[in-house]
């Protein structure tokens, strides 16, 4: 089951109780494919996301070593955790442009009336009817989700793949494959504690109406709502799916970078 649609569904509206009672409703009134609505864009565009995310960590990660070993040429060229935090953080914000409008639309078809009230026929229509002008819209809480969680996801891993191997006095590269899809499940989780009021607010924004139908003036505009209509809670609805979620797709993404990095050293 994809829980990516019951995440957004809890997140921007409140005519569920919860995880469980979103999903049943989905799968009674809209069918079991409508699970899988908004995925044919991310599907596309996975692929160029994490290869932006990792070539703009190692690029980031090449520049703070060479930086380190030129300011002392005797000691380590690894990194500090700070320095991993803001390699990812780059990540983040490099991938931005790419995230932001693929995420955009997969919201939009999400959260579209079932049957003859929808939207939008399709990915393409979508983005027809958003238009150059509001393709773009969520990109500064996207921003700052990218960020904060990008660099927390990677230096996590890092935090836990170092601690392992210093524990048992082997190579970080000797760390067993099942240790770092556990890393790598736990820096997902982590992930998204980090970054999650970000998220909800920028799911909020897109899917916001436009011009007069449109509820928040911006970014801050809506975390104003968001406080005022639900509390602290209100940034918090929907992380249950998004933890369960997390940690097999991180786990996965970790361990194929990690096996690939391995075999191409």
């Amino acid at each position: 089951m994809n829980l990516y649609i019951v995440k957004v569904r809890l997140q921007t509206t409140q005519q569920y109780t919860g995880a469980i009672d979103c999903a049943s409703k989905i799968l009674k009134n809209e069918g079991a494919l409508a699970f899988y609505k908004g995925t044919l864009t991310p599907l596309i565009g996975i692929g160029a996301c994490v290869s932006v995310q990792f070539g703009a960590f190692h690029y980031m990660r090449r520049r703070f070593e060479s930086q380190n070993l030129a300011s002392n040429p005797l000691a380590s060229s690894d990194l500090s955790y700070t320095q991993y935090y803001l390699c990812g953080a780059f990540a983040g914000i490099v991938n931005t442009p790419l995230s932001s409008p693929i995420e955009h639309v997969r919201i939009r078809l999400q959260t579209q009336p079932h049957g003859a009230g929808r939207l939008y026929a399709g990915p393409l229509d979508c983005i027809r009817q958003l238009g150059t002008r509001n393709i773009y819209r969520g990109t500064l809480p996207t921003l700052f989700r990218e960020a904060q969680a990008y660099g927390i996801w990677f230096t996590t891993f890092e935090w836990l793949m170092r601690k392992d191997a210093a524990r048992l006095g082997v190579r970080r590269e000797d760390v067993p494959t099942w240790k770092v899809a556990f890393y790598g499940g736990l820096a997902g989780e982590a992930l998204w504690l980090g970054s999650y009021p970000f998220d909800v607010i920028k799911s909020r924004m897109q899917t916001d109406g436009f011009g007069d139908k449109a509820r928040y003036r911006g970014f801050l505009d809506c975390v104003r709502h968001t406080y005022r209509g639900e509390g602290a809670m209100g940034f918090w609805r929907g992380i249950g799916p998004t933890l369960v979620r997390a940690m097999p797709v991180s786990a996965g993404t970790f361990v194929t970078v990690e096996l690939t990095m391995r075999l191409i050293r």
